[in-house]
């Protein structure tokens, strides 16, 4: 889309933070996003100093009929910060914490990656649940409902979420807590960025500080021996213990043996929240169920458990994901299972089962957005490598292996793990509540300024291409 120069001109007047157009030496860098497989090319950047420049991309984009993307920390797997043509809402710049940790909570700019938020409230031995990879945005994986290595004993990351800050597509600001704008708190929770762009979030925080946890890996040729353990074992387990499990290729880095670079494994990587003093009588049914290949777990601190994960997976790789809910893993599936994770196709690429059940089922289907409470797993398949070369490989690998699984899912999956999958899947995502999130779109974005995402099409609306 081409704007007029004047426009341009006479709306940059109006920032205090940073555009970025096409011809300036920074736009190659400002439109890259986490995945290296997404090239879009908006027409300008906006990189915010504040919340009165969010009003005025907003508005501007109204007021001109320009497309519009909002980008908080860039991880979004189908790369919907970012949008062809428009303009684009970077909000990296909106970082601030504040943490109360006498009523342990914490206030939160919407430009903050978990690892900011980390870093704020370990000092006082807080976290809220986020996901496994520290550099990953607040926003994006809030609004979509947040999994990680807390949810079963603290819930999703909007179980956690107390309220928001919110600028609407009239570009009005305003507050959504249980007290105020109750309808669209109920949406954000799950919904994602259909409603405005939230420009601060507030959570509650709960105890965490050393956690006993980290990976556990098996021999690829004992997979179907422990997918079978652990599709009971974490159904049982305290809720002060979540472990995901996975299939991996052993990168050829310490502190893993050289003995196991480069080899096929499967794995679990634990997180205990209780007592240190009771970890290892929690760790007891693991430990004796069957000797691993490697274990490393162990007290640290929880920060090193939330970026475990961060060298290995940076910005630029190449990545294709398909996902859905899991209730049940019967013993097809983990036959589909085997015969995949035998043809990992690059060092990176990896199926995750996530559990979403102990404090995350504790809330009822339509007390959030997220409606699928009754799920036991989020899983997600992903192929990952950084060289563009072997996009195709990674993608025919990630999608046979998903068609092949999809028959024994829930029928859709956590919003935060698709790519453009088209009206009928986010339907099914939101499955009850896409109704009443219909509703709720209605009121706060009619005209669906808000689309460049898992869109929830309001039900009367101008035509916009």
């Amino acid at each position: 889309m081409k704007i007029d120069q004047s426009l341009v001109i006479e709306f940059q007047s109006g920032l205090r933070g940073k555009l970025i157009l096409p011809d300036d030496v920074e736009y190659e860098n400002a439109r890259k996003v986490y995945n290296g497989m997404i090239s879009k090319k908006p027409a300008m950047i906006v990189i915010c100093a504040d919340v009165a420049d969010i009003i005025h991309c907003v508005n501007f984009a109204r007021k001109n009929d320009i497309l519009l993307s909002v980008r908080s920390g860039g991880h979004n797997a189908g790369g919907l910060g970012i949008c062809d043509g428009g303009l684009v809402i970077d909000l990296s710049h909106i970082k601030y914490t504040k943490v109360d940790p006498e009523a342990k909570t914490v206030i939160v700019g919407a430009g903050c990656t978990w690892g900011d938020v980390d870093h704020a409230t370990q000092i006082f031995g807080l976290a809220c649940p986020s996901g496994i990879i520290s550099t990953t945005g607040v926003g994006g994986l809030t609004l979509g409902g947040g999994i990680g290595h807390l949810t079963r004993h603290y819930g999703l990351t909007i179980d956690n979420l107390l309220s928001i800050d919110l600028v609407k597509a009239d570009g009005s600001f305003i507050t959504a807590d249980e007290k105020q704008n109750q309808d669209l708190f109920w949406a954000v929770r799950g919904g994602g960025g259909n409603f405005g762009v939230v420009t601060a979030f507030k959570f509650k925080l709960s105890p965490v500080n050393v956690v006993f946890g980290g990976p556990i890996l098996w021999d690829l040729s004992e997979a179907e021996e422990v997918l079978k353990w652990y599709r009971e074992f974490i159904l049982k387990a305290p809720n002060e213990l979540n472990g995901f499990f996975n299939f991996i290729t052993v990168p050829p880095v310490a502190p893993f043996p050289e003995s196991l670079h480069m080899k096929k494994m499967c794995g679990i990587v634990w997180n205990y929240t209780g007592p240190l003093g009771k970890a290892e009588e929690i760790f007891k049914p693991v430990r004796n169920f069957k000797k691993p290949a490697l274990d490393l777990t162990g007290p640290m601190p929880y920060t090193a458990l939330q970026t475990m994960f961060d060298d290995l997976y940076p910005t630029g790789y190449q990545w294709y994901w398909r996902a859905d809910f899991i209730k049940e893993i019967p013993d097809e599936a983990i036959e589909i299972h085997k015969k995949f994770a035998a043809k990992l196709p690059t060092l990176h690429s990896t199926m995750h089962l996530y559990p979403v059940n102990g404090a995350a089922s504790h809330v009822g289907k339509k007390d959030t957005a997220w409606t699928f409470r009754d799920a036991n797993w989020s899983m997600v398949i992903v192929g990952v490598d950084p060289d563009p070369a072997n996009k195709e490989k990674i993608t025919k690998w990630t999608k046979e292996y998903w068609d092949a699984l999809h028959p024994y899912s829930a029928g859709a999956a956590y919003v935060n793990f698709m790519m453009d999958e088209g009206d009928a899947r986010v339907k099914a995502t939101y499955g009850d509540n896409y109704n009443k999130l219909v509703e709720v779109k209605n009121k706060y974005d009619p005209e669906n300024l808000f689309r460049v995402n898992q869109n929830i099409t309001p039900s009367v609306h101008r035509v916009k291409v």
